[in-house]
This record gives C-alpha cells, sequence and structure tokens, in this order.
C-alpha cells in the first residue's frame, strides 16, 4: 500500500479508490497535449494517482488535507476534469480529491438574490434546477455540460452571458475554503474594502480547496432579443462592439467570430459543419493542413473578402427593455458599416451553443490536432493582439477567431488552430511550438495569456513574463497559504526562468487612453488635480458620490476607493485595469492593464482596500467615464457590501504579510 493510500485509509467514513480504472481515469484533465501523447502512446504509469476519494463534507475535506500536509503527500483538487490547461496531472504519490459528492444547495436567499451551493454542483444541473426556482446564475460557460462550480472559481471561467452578468468572480459574494493547513476560512467579498477573495478565484487548486461558495442570482429574463450582422472586415465589427459597451449596452452574449468562422456558421449546426471539414479523412482542409501559410493565405485573399466578418447578439431581461437595447445597438453597428442578417443566426447559436466543445474529437481521430486559447487586451492595443497571434501562427498551423467577451476597455479573442505533421514527433514539436509563438506574440501586443480559461501547465512557462516580480509574490501566497506545499504541485507557475521579451513600454505620469477608457494615474496626484486633467478633455472620475478632492489617488485605492461605483450593478465593468505598486521587500509589481485576465491569483486584491498591508500603490490604470456617458442597466443586488474581517481572514492577512 502506497504512503498516500496509507494516509487516507486512516480517515473514518471517506469513500476512497485504488482500482486501476479509477487511477487512469482520473490522472489528467482534457488539456489537448494529453491527447497527443495518448495517440502517441506515451502515456505512462506516472500520470495516475495513488489514490482517489470522495469527501461528502467540508470537515472531511479539510481532514483530508491535513492528514496530506502531515505526511507530505502531494493532493489535487478535482472538479468534473473539463479544464484544457492541464492543471491536472498528479503522479503515483497524489491523492485527487474528487469533490462532487460535495454538491448540495445550502441556501437560496430570495431577498438578495443569493445561493450557497457547495463546489462539486455540475453546472448543468445546478442551473436547471435554478431557472426552475425562476432564478438563474448568468454564468453558462460551454463546459456547464461538464463542469462544476468549484471547476468555475479554480480557472476564473467566463460563460457565454458574461456582457451582461459578469465572470464568475464578479458573481461571488463569499467563499469557504479549506487551505493547506487543513483549516477552514470563511472570505467575503468587499468592493470597497480588504477583498481575498480574487486571490482565491483563478488559484487553480494551488493554495487550498473551495468548498462552497455564496453567489449572486438574477430573475430568469422574461424576454430576448436576437440580432445578426455582417461586416466587410473583423475589425469593423470589433469598432461596433466597442461602440456598444462604451456607451452602457450590454448584451448578453456578444460573438464577433472572423470571416472562416463565419462561413462555417453560416453553414448550419454544429454537427453539419463538422460533417463537412472532417468528411473523406479530414476532408480538403486536412489536406491542406500541412501548408498552413498556403491555406491562411488563401482564407485572407478569398473568403474574407467574399463573406466578411458576422457579429451577433443576444440581448435579455423583463419586457421591452432587451428590444429598445437591441435596436439602439443595431443604430451604432449601422454607423460601423454592419449590415442586418436578422434574427436568425443568433437563433442558430442559442440552439447549438455547447455544441462547439465536442469538436475536437474528429480532427484528433483524423491524425491531425487542434486546440483553442483565449487572450485580451485593451482596446488600444487590441489589433495589435489580433494581428500579432495571427501572424505568429500563420506559418505554423491553420488558424481562425471569434471575440467573445467584449467590456468598456477592452476585449478578449478566443483563437483555434489546427495543423498536421508527418509523424507523432514531429506533430508534437510542431504543437509546442505553436503555443510558445501565441503566447509571446499576445505578451509582447500587450495582452494577457489567459482570459478564462487559465493557466495550468499549458501557459506555465510564459507567466513569468505576464506577471514579472508577481510571480515570487504569487510564490509567497502559496506559502502562506500552503507551507506543507502539497496542494497541485507543478501547476500554474513556470519551472524555469522566464525568457525576456519585447514587451510595451508602459507609460509612467498621468497618461489618458481614450480609445480604452483608461488613464494612469501617478498615485501622488489628488482627485481634484487628476479631474482637473480629465474635465477639459471631456471625461470624469468614474464617482457616484462626492468625495475629498484633496485624497491622493493611491491612498483613494488603498481606502477601497469610496465614492466609486458598485461592480454590483455593472458587473461588466471594472474600477481598476491595472496598476504599479512597491512591495515591502522594496521591489516594483506591474500588473499590466487588461480588461480582465485568468492569470493566477488576482494581485490587486493585495492593494485595492488593503490600506497599505501588503505595500504602497505607486500608479493606477483607472477606467474614467465620458462626462455624458450613458450608465447601463443596474442590476439588482441586495447583499452585503463590506462585511467586517472574520478571524479566519484575520490570520490569512498576517500570514500573507509574513510572506511578501
Amino acid at each position: 500500500m502506497s504512503t498516500a493510500a496509507r494516509v487516507i485509509r486512516a480517515i473514518p467514513g471517506l469513500v476512497v479508490s485504488e482500482a486501476p480504472v479509477d487511477r487512469m481515469a482520473y490522472g489528467r484533465d482534457l488539456w489537448p497535449r494529453h491527447h497527443l501523447l495518448v495517440r502517441h502512446r506515451k502515456v505512462v504509469e506516472t500520470t495516475r494517482p495513488a489514490v482517489i476519494v470522495w469527501p461528502t463534507s467540508t470537515e472531511q475535506v479539510a481532514a483530508v488535507v491535513r492528514a496530506c500536509a502531515e505526511q507530505g503527500v502531494p493532493l489535487v483538487p478535482f472538479g468534473a476534469g473539463s479544464g484544457v490547461c492541464g492543471g491536472i496531472l498528479p503522479d503515483e504519490s497524489t491523492v485527487v480529491l474528487d469533490l462532487k459528492r460535495l454538491a448540495s444547495v445550502r441556501r437560496l436567499d430570495p431577498s438578495q438574490p443569493s445561493l450557497d451551493v457547495e463546489a462539486g454542483a455540475l453546472g448543468i444541473t445546478l442551473e436547471e434546477w435554478l431557472q426552475r426556482e425562476g432564478w438563474t446564475i448568468g454564468h453558462f460557460p460551454s463546459s456547464i455540460l461538464c463542469s462544476t462550480v468549484g471547476g468555475w472559481l479554480a480557472a476564473r471561467g467566463a460563460g457565454q452571458c458574461s456582457g451582461r452578468y459578469g465572470k464568475i468572480e464578479d458573481m461571488v459574494a463569499s467563499l469557504e475554503l479549506v487551505d493547506g493547513r487543513g483549516e477552514i476560512h470563511q472570505l467575503h467579498r468587499r468592493p470597497h474594502g480588504l477583498d481575498l477573495t480574487p486571490l482565491l478565484i483563478g488559484s487553480e487548486g494551488t493554495l487550498g480547496v473551495l468548498t462552497a461558495c455564496t453567489l449572486r442570482l438574477h430573475r430568469v429574463p422574461t424576454s430576448r432579443a436576437f440580432r445578426a450582422f455582417t461586416f466587410p472586415t473583423t475589425e469593423a465589427g470589433w469598432e461596433a462592439l466597442r461602440a456598444m459597451f462604451q456607451q452602457g449596452l450590454r448584451p448578453a452574449v456578444s460573438r464577433l467570430y472572423d470571416p472562416f468562422d463565419s462561413l462555417l456558421a453560416r453553414q448550419g449546426s454544429v454537427r453539419t459543419r463538422e460533417r463537412n471539414v472532417t468528411s473523406g479523412g479530414y476532408g480538403v482542409l486536412g489536406q491542406m493542413l500541412r501548408f498552413p501559410r498556403v491555406l491562411n493565405a488563401m482564407i485572407d485573399t478569398m473568403v474574407d473578402r467574399a463573406v466578411g466578418a458576422m457579429l451577433i447578439l443576444i440581448f435579455e431581461g423583463n419586457d421591452q427593455e432587451p428590444h429598445e437595447d437591441a435596436d439602439a445597438a443595431a443604430a451604432l453597428v449601422r454607423g460601423c458599416g454592419g449590415i442586418s442578417l436578422g434574427e436568425g443566426p443568433a437563433r442558430r447559436w442559442l440552439e447549438h451553443r455547447y455544441s462547439v466543445s465536442y469538436r475536437q474529437a474528429p480532427v484528433f481521430r483524423s491524425g491531425a490536432f487542434s486546440d483553442t486559447f483565449e487572450v485580451a487586451a485593451p482596446w488600444s492595443r487590441f489589433k495589435a493582439l489580433y494581428e500579432g497571434v495571427r501572424r505568429a501562427l500563420a506559418e505554423k498551423v491553420f488558424v481562425m477567431a471569434h471575440l467573445s467577451h467584449a467590456y468598456p476597455d477592452g476585449c478578449c479573442v478566443y483563437f483555434s488552430f489546427a495543423g498536421s505533421a508527418a509523424t507523432e514527433e514531429e506533430a508534437l514539436r510542431l504543437y509546442d511550438a505553436t503555443w510558445a509563438a501565441a503566447m509571446q506574440a499576445a505578451l509582447e501586443a500587450g495582452g494577457t495569456i489567459s482570459h478564462h480559461h487559465g493557466i495550468g501547465r499549458s501557459k506555465a512557462p510564459r507567466l513569468g513574463e505576464e506577471l514579472g516580480r508577481g510571480v515570487d509574490v504569487v510564490r509567497g501566497l502559496m506559502r502562506a497559504f500552503d507551507p506543507a506545499g502539497v496542494m497541485n504541485r507543478g501547476n500554474l507557475l513556470p519551472r524555469e526562468p522566464s525568457i525576456p521579451l519585447r514587451l510595451p513600454v508602459l507609460p509612467r505620469g498621468f497618461v489618458l487612453d481614450e480609445v480604452s477608457m483608461l488613464a494612469t494615474i501617478p498615485a501622488a496626484m489628488t482627485l481634484r488635480e487628476v479631474q482637473a486633467r480629465l474635465e477639459p478633455r471631456g471625461w470624469r472620475l468614474p464617482l457616484t458620490t462626492q468625495v475629498d478632492g484633496s485624497l491622493p489617488v493611491g491612498a483613494w485605492i488603498e481606502a477601497g476607493a469610496p465614492g466609486a461605483f458598485d461592480p454590483w450593478s455593472d458587473p461588466c465593468d471594472h474600477l481598476l485595469a491595472g496598476l504599479r505598486a512597491v512591495l515591502p521587500s522594496g521591489d516594483d509589481l506591474l500588473i499590466r492593464p487588461c480588461p480582465r485576465r485568468a492569470a493566477g491569483p488576482d494581485l490587486i486584491a493585495l492593494f485595492a482596500g488593503a490600506a497599505g498591508r501588503f505595500g504602497r500603490v505607486e500608479q493606477i490604470d483607472l477606467r474614467i467615464r465620458r462626462m455624458n456617458e450613458p450608465p447601463a442597466r443596474p442590476l439588482p443586488f441586495a447583499g452585503p457590501r463590506d462585511l467586517p474581517l472574520s478571524p479566519g481572514e484575520s490570520v490569512l492577512i498576517e500570514r500573507i504579510r509574513a510572506e511578501l
């Protein structure tokens, strides 16, 4: 019996398995690189865990973590295994902690409204039950059929309706955490105070086990409005998206497809497109994958001109509101050169909204490979991001893209690629080279390497370029939460030193990015001085109540930005896109501006509302408002905003301070 099994079997009442079939099933997630290795017969016994356990309570989870920490046994939390970044890769000494039996709804509170639910709840089952009760979370990832609440939190996921409801981090009111010591903590979101929840959301099982959470709810919408448009170029389409979100419009779904993806979408359902693309041993496309430069050039010169880019919009809400917003969006779209395609494409998209998650299997069966990745950037850097990634991949693989999550200050672009090689060894080398080129291009354009899939092992080699000194801060967080170092070893952080890249030089001093609606502001400037700089150019600070104008901006942020807008009201928007800070060690920490990211713990949480506990803010990238900017339709939420610190949070704060 292995050490891991001996440790776990000493815990009474725990369901345990060492069966070979279970060990094989829990040996990895859905990282496409694993598919290549399986096809190449390179998956070996060391990718199988020692034992799998199924706890049924938070107390059992805590007992498992304590036992593993005391004996130094590696531990990997497991939801439904649908991650695509290699976040699950246990070895033969590892305990896998499957949370699917920890799946109860503890409380539904219509007065806020909110839901207390355990981490193992399966997404589609939970959402269908809630809708029968008249509620929705508003979180619809493509993996909803095979993902759990805990997985959403761990990867900092985004759903298809993020334009109205935000990402998962915007839905969380509180978290229940079992840290790496086996201690149970309650963490509360505080829009204007010290908030540790952004450090745990997106931590990918490296800081502890998220066992439950409180999520805000919304009434099931009573009406929807569907629109679809075509544009001569993809860029014209994203300018329409930018105009919409910067004018306060919040389509629940906004999907802009590049010309080739638009061509596939117009052919009908996903199953029909799949047959067309994969017929005859991967069909015509498969024959050309060995010549990606030619294929990409042909698409650029022929399909782009003939088809154009397609935008689908779905607005939802109550009564006539969605139709009013859709009409306003249509007027903006026409001003950007868009032509209406009616409702049909958007309705077809909704009918097949989850089918896209199952399109890879035929590609791998044919002997080729495919994968996806999602990067994001502010609007002012978005063209460089989109074109830079396409250019970097054009010689290696066939590539197409769509824009899937837009915000007032930027957007996410979701790339798909497919490739082929003469041998399995060459295919694996080509796959790895494609990923390296894509991540480098995204970073050099000023983007983030992940918007909602997370980092895992696929993107870890490049995390150092994105976070810089922040990688050491994340290591400090790991020591604070998990001093024994047992939680999901090898995940998230790079193993080797990062290779320096030619990243954009970010400005110092006051700089206005009007395209992205962002201002870079030195911390020493007062709010009054900032407003005096903004007003002559038609901009204002994001304040809803009167604030002392003599307060320096850095002090205002460290105090929790009193008077700023309520993020619960408009989950699609956010106050801070990035910052520069000085750590207690004296080192600089730079968090580059981005609309949203899923690149590990959100380190902005160490400074916003933290009153200088973890360092000093030097400069901020702040979302500003036009003087006449219309507000988005507010979403009601009566839950608590800024609760006092819990005893567990106070303990964690001191542990973090000791490690930074």
